[in-house]
């Protein structure tokens, strides 16, 4: 009897969706981390540009 109520809760368990979220959440993490090493150069030329910009027209302003 002990088996088949341990066979049963495991059956349970496997076919429980809960912890699908934190998979879902997980693989997410894991493309934004890839696609960020990916474009790494591009994403940190961008931002330069963008900082340059911003401290000419500080720069303008006083």
């Amino acid at each position: 009897m002990k088996m088949a109520a341990l066979w049963k809760k495991t059956k349970e368990k496997l076919m429980d969706d809960q912890g699908i979220g934190t998979v879902e959440i997980i693989l997410i993490l894991v493309v934004l981390i890839a696609l960020v090493l990916i474009f790494k150069d591009q994403i940190l030329g961008l931002a330069q540009s963008i900082f340059r910009q911003i401290n000419k027209s500080v720069k303008g302003v006083y």
